[in-house]
C-alpha cells in the first residue's frame, strides 16, 4: 500500500502517460501525490536585469507544466507540488526522500538532453539511486 507517490513530470509524452498512471495509483491507494518538476538553472553570468527576466520565464513555464500535470493526474486525495531548480534526477531524489515517497512514477524518456541507451539518463539515475520503487512508463 502506498501512502505517498511521487510523479516526476516534464511534459513529455512518456511523462503524460506516467501522470495518468500516478493519478490512478493515488486514487486506488488513497495516497498523497507529489508532483515534481525541475527546471534548468539560470546562468548567473547573465546579470541583472537579464537574470531576473530569464528566471521569471522559467518559473512561468514551470507553472504551465505543473498545471498540465495536475490536469492529467485528475482528482486525488492529496496533491502537493514541488518546483525546483537543477538537474531533474537530483530534484526527484531529494523530494522523494523529503516526502518519504513509497513509489516514484516517471516516464522512460523526458525532454532532457542526451538520452541513455535504454532509458533516459535521468530515469537511469533515479532507478540507480532511489530508496523507493520506481515505476517507469513508456
Amino acid at each position: 500500500m502506498y501512502r505517498t507517490i511521487l510523479l516526476a513530470y516534464d511534459g513529455s509524452p512518456h511523462a503524460q502517460k506516467a501522470a495518468q498512471i500516478a493519478g490512478e495509483e493515488a486514487r486506488v491507494h488513497a495516497a498523497t501525490l507529489v508532483i515534481v518538476y525541475a527546471y534548468d538553472p539560470v546562468p548567473e553570468w547573465l546579470g541583472d536585469p537579464l537574470f531576473k527576466e530569464a528566471l521569471a520565464r522559467r518559473i512561468t513555464a514551470a507553472q504551465k507544466v505543473v498545471e498540465e500535470a495536475r490536469d492529467r493526474v485528475g482528482e486525488v486525495p492529496g496533491l502537493e507540488v514541488e518546483v525546483l531548480e537543477g538537474p531533474p534526477a537530483s530534484a526527484i531524489l531529494r523530494v522523494a526522500d523529503a516526502h518519504k515517497a513509497d513509489l516514484i512514477v516517471m516516464g522512460t524518456r523526458g525532454l532532457g538532453g542526451v538520452a541513455g541507451t535504454l532509458l533516459g539518463s535521468q530515469s537511469q539515475k533515479v532507478v540507480a539511486l532511489a530508496k523507493a520503487p520506481v515505476l517507469l512508463v513508456r
